[in-house]
């Protein structure tokens, strides 16, 4: 079956193509100006700069290094809540902002906690 057969379409002429290869056919360029470089390199600063401007400002602390009162419980589920989505699902760490080590135990905690059901696993169960 040859291109664009089939379906009840008839076939296409100029060998099939699609919209966005007609689109850059039609606005083909010679090279660009010393202006227009200067333009587009002004745009992509722009763009970097607003994408930079969307991130956080300050660097997550991991909350359990810097209060060493606070403990992690599997027992505790008011407390691990925290750590958990209202989907049921754990918050990774670049979220949270715990450190790897306190991570790893926040996550023990809390398949603890959901084996003895004081946590849900899905969010049907909350």
């Amino acid at each position: 079956m040859a291109e664009g057969e089939g379906f009840g379409r008839p076939p296409r002429e100029g060998g099939g193509g699609g919209f966005r290869r007609d689109r850059d056919r039609d606005r083909e360029r010679g090279p660009m100006t010393a202006k227009a470089r200067l333009r587009a390199k002004a745009r992509k600063k722009a763009r970097k700069a607003q994408k930079k401007k969307g991130s956080f400002l300050r660097k997550k602390v991991c909350r359990f290094c810097a209060d060493q009162s606070a403990k992690i419980e599997y027992r505790d589920p008011k407390g691990l809540r925290y750590f958990m989505t209202e989907t049921g699902k754990m918050i990774p760490s670049r979220i949270s902002g715990n450190c790897a080590r306190h991570q790893r135990q926040v996550a023990i905690a809390i398949k603890r906690a959901r084996q003895i059901a004081l946590m849900p696993y899905a969010p049907s169960h909350v």
